[in-house]
C-alpha cells in the first residue's frame, strides 16, 4: 500500500495537552490535592500557585496555553 497518510497538527497537540494533564492529575492526587478545584483555580485565575511544583506539576502546566486547555477540554466534552 502506498498511500499518503495526513496528520492533523492539532490532533498532536490536543493528545499532547490531554497526555499532560493525566500526568499533573496525578502528581496531584499523589500530594492529596482535589485535582479538579486546582486546576479550574488555576484555569480561572492564571495562578500557578494553585498547581504543586511537586514533580514538575507547576513548570508542566505553565507550559501549555491556558485557553488552549480549556479548547482541549470543551472539545472531550462536546465529542
Amino acid at each position: 500500500m502506498n498511500l499518503t497518510k495526513t496528520y492533523n497538527v492539532s490532533d498532536f497537540n490536543d493528545a499532547y495537552i490531554k497526555e499532560t494533564l493525566k500526568e499533573i492529575i496525578q502528581i496531584l492526587e499523589m500530594r492529596g490535592y482535589n485535582p479538579i478545584n486546582q486546576i479550574v483555580g488555576y484555569l480561572m485565575s492564571g495562578d500557578p500557585g494553585y498547581i504543586t511544583s511537586f514533580g514538575n506539576a507547576r513548570n508542566k502546566i505553565q507550559s501549555l496555553e491556558r485557553n488552549k486547555i480549556i479548547e482541549v477540554l470543551v472539545k472531550e466534552l462536546i465529542k
